[in-house]
């Protein structure tokens, strides 16, 4: 089975404990610009779902952010901000994390992959 590119280590960092702190700061910029154009990649796929989800909401629908990790993370972050910036009631986007409300606070290794 082949492990996600996501999932990989970045073959730049493997001389890591060498590098400088400039070098460091550089291969981490560099590894940004690759995500920046990943999601410009991506653009027109991201407006079909923000129209989807868009869409949703005007029928009376709403929006659940699921992820594991640092990703369920954000996504509870970012649910738990829209009420306060653009008014909006708190039930109408939720986050949930893999390995529940522990998880937020505390790694929970291999949550993703339990029943």
């Amino acid at each position: 089975m082949q492990i996600p590119r996501t999932e990989q280590r970045n073959p730049e960092s493997m001389g890591l404990y060498q590098m400088s702190s400039e070098e460091m700061a550089r291969l981490v910029i560099r590894a940004n610009e690759d995500a920046v154009h990943a999601v410009l990649d991506a653009s027109e796929a991201i407006a079909r779902a923000v129209d989807a989800v868009a869409a949703s909401i005007e029928t009376g629908g709403h929006l659940i952010y699921v992820g594991a990790g640092t990703s369920g993370r954000l996504g509870i972050i970012d649910a738990s901000e829209c009420p306060p910036t653009f008014g909006v009631d708190y039930d109408l986007f939720r986050g949930v994390i893999a390995g529940g409300k522990e998880a937020v606070f505390r790694a929970t290794e291999n949550a993703e992959d339990s029943d």
